[in-house]
């Protein structure tokens, strides 16, 4: 066999190494509507403010609302109701738009370990408590359960009406634990859990 009829064999890419397990960032709010809003409200405005100089520029009369405003502005004292209100308003709605732009949002989807790098999965925190609550439901003795699922921390209250509570507690700490586990969170939320008796506030 020739030169020219030799087969190449080439060996296939290595594939994409997975990210680290409990690398999972938290999903982003998209925003749409307060976005949309920001950008009409500046488009506009800035639209009559542009139109408004360019036509001064061009040697036509500035715009009646435009005089009128710098009337108002110059007229009202800077220590005035109005004023203070209008900028106290002003001012919450930019920072509430830095607190939109800096935060990811969508605090009720709990991001999952990612097996692979192409797919991305979340778990609503309602119905992680759900499974923590119907695990707790399990275990013999506990009466009712009480479950406050955070992105750091599980905190559960559970009544127990037979057994003995340390019993209870054991039974409750090593299913919640699995049931934690079993969950597949990037970043498993501590175990916070009170076993108490009916009739005590807890």
């Amino acid at each position: 066999m020739s030169a020219e009829q030799t087969p190449v064999i080439e060996k296939p890419p290595p594939p994409a190494a997975a990210p680290p397990a409990g690398h999972a960032p938290r999903f982003w709010s998209p925003r749409r509507a307060p976005a949309a809003l920001v950008a009409v409200l500046v488009l506009v405005i800035a639209g009559a403010f542009l139109y408004d100089i360019a036509a001064v520029r061009a040697h036509h009369p500035a715009m009646r609302w435009r005089r009128e405003l710098a009337r108002r502005l110059a007229a009202q004292p800077l220590d005035g109701t109005w004023v203070l209100v209008g900028a106290g308003i002003t001012t919450a709605l930019g920072l509430w738009l830095l607190v939109l732009a800096v935060t990811p949002g969508m605090r009720d989807l709990l991001p999952m370990r990612r097996t692979h790098p192409d797919v991305r999965a979340g778990l609503r925190r309602d119905a992680a408590a759900m499974v923590l609550r119907d695990r707790a439901m399990e275990i013999s003795g506990v009466r009712r359960v009480r479950v406050r699922l955070h992105r750091s921390r599980a905190h559960v209250l559970a009544v127990s009406h037979f057994r003995e509570l340390d019993d209870v507690r054991g039974d409750l700490e090593a299913s919640l634990a699995d049931a934690i586990r079993a969950m597949g969170l990037a970043r498993p939320p501590t175990l916070t859990l009170h076993v108490i008796r009916p009739g005590r506030k807890g």
